[in-house]
């Protein structure tokens, strides 16, 4: 297949930057569908603010032990009606193959 640079938007900043040939080869050969959203600048902004991208998102919330009642904190935010457990009643749950 043959490629030709491409004048694209960016998302961000509403700025055109250019797809280079290059790059929609690259893009083929990773198997990826969709064409960038955003110019490189914005993309490197992005990528270096923090907080920004899920993967860096952890959110920890005080809550009780469902079984032993300490105290615990957790890395996530419980669901209403779920047991929660501190990291000695879950590891020793798991030790013992019960379901949490």
């Amino acid at each position: 297949m043959e490629y030709h640079d491409k004048v694209l938007k960016c998302s961000e900043c509403n700025q055109e930057f250019v797809f280079t040939a290059g790059e929609q080869m690259f893009f083929a050969d990773k198997g990826f569908k969709n064409e960038p959203k955003r110019c490189k600048d914005c993309k490197s902004k992005r990528s270096l603010s923090p907080g920004q991208g899920v993967t860096n998102q952890r959110s920890e919330t005080k809550t009780t032990c469902s079984q032993c009642g300490k105290e615990t904190t957790v890395p996530f935010r419980p669901t209403q009606g779920r047991p929660v457990f501190c990291r000695e009643c879950f590891q020793q749950r798991r030790a013992m193959g019960s379901p949490a």
